[in-house]
């Protein structure tokens, strides 16, 4: 009885270990943040606070269920780069099967999807466009693949989807708060995105797949990918003027600094200790999780 119950604990643990836990920390830190600067910002009366704190954990479940599926499929289908790269995941490594990564990752899909129907159609159609982004960013017809395709469809989903889909829980993704912020996130994502090729630059070239690293070399990588980022913190300046963002929201083009030390990081393919992936990587999360909860404390105190 306790062999079979230190089995289903080692499957946990290894089904946990697919799911990169780290990663999560994004869409649940940037989906709450930006979902309590929606309720805020949309001065909801109606709901008592019971109600309102589910919502908010069941909609931020739902992005957490969706990058975890998305982990866990990318997986799957790329445990030949793996072999390569990371021989030490699971699948390379021969815990477990790639067959069980589909299932599971399928599992975590129509979770999302179910769950997404708790909060409002109109939350659950965009939690179906960003699965169907990260479906088919490693599924036919595989986005991974094509030179900056494989960034647009990172960006997209987890930057300008994200962003509406976490506003919609409590207010209007249509207005021009939530739009130039999600366009902000995704120009950011679109450069960011690489940081995440430097260790794999081998690995994708031996199967095809065509990335800023493995094509232009770490360097011009890094500058292409730091034009990016800058650019998205810079884009707030004009936004501001234009009356498109809020005067209060100005301070956050200041995180346009942070962008250069990914960039500097990038090109030192400086390896995180203690991650997987780059410290470029590492720094470029992080700097993701101050831009969505630095937006959301401004929000709440300016609307308040």
């Amino acid at each position: 009885m306790s062999g079979s119950g230190e089995d289903i604990g080692s499957k946990i643990g290894v089904y946990l270990k697919l799911l990169r836990p780290f990663t999560l920390l994004a869409p649940l830190i940037v989906s709450s943040s930006v979902i309590i600067a929606s309720l805020v910002e949309s001065h909801i009366t109606d709901q008592i606070g019971i109600s309102l704190l589910l919502t908010i954990l069941t909609a931020s479940f739902c992005f957490a269920l969706l990058n975890g599926a998305s982990n866990v499929l990318n997986q799957a289908t790329d445990w030949k780069e793996d072999a390569i790269s990371k021989p030490y995941r699971p699948i390379p490594n021969g815990i477990v099967t790639s067959k069980e990564a589909y299932q599971l990752s399928c599992m975590l899909y129509v979770g999302a999807f179910l769950l997404s129907f708790a909060v409002h159609a109109l939350f659950s159609f965009f939690i179906t466009l960003i699965a169907v982004f990260s479906i088919t960013y490693s599924l036919t017809p595989r986005m991974k693949r094509f030179l900056f395709f494989n960034q647009l469809w990172v960006a997209i989903p987890r930057g300008f989807f994200a962003i509406l889909a976490s506003w919609s829980v409590f207010g209007n993704p249509f207005k021009p708060l939530p739009l130039a912020i999600g366009c902000v996130a995704a120009l950011f994502l679109f450069g960011g995105t690489t940081t995440k090729d430097i260790l794999d630059a081998e690995a994708d070239r031996v199967v095809g797949t065509k990335t800023l690293v493995n094509v232009y070399g770490v360097k011009i990588a890094a500058v292409l990918s730091l034009i990016f980022m800058v650019s998205a913190f810079c884009l707030i300046i004009p936004l501001v003027y234009l009356q498109v963002l809020p005067t209060v929201v100005f301070p956050l083009s200041f995180l346009s600094f942070l962008s250069v030390i990914i960039g500097w990081l990038m090109i030192h393919k400086h390896k995180n200790s203690k991650w997987e992936n780059t410290s470029a990587w590492t720094v470029m999360y992080a700097t993701y999780f101050l831009f969505a909860f630095s937006f959301a404390i401004i929000t709440i105190f300016s609307s308040a």
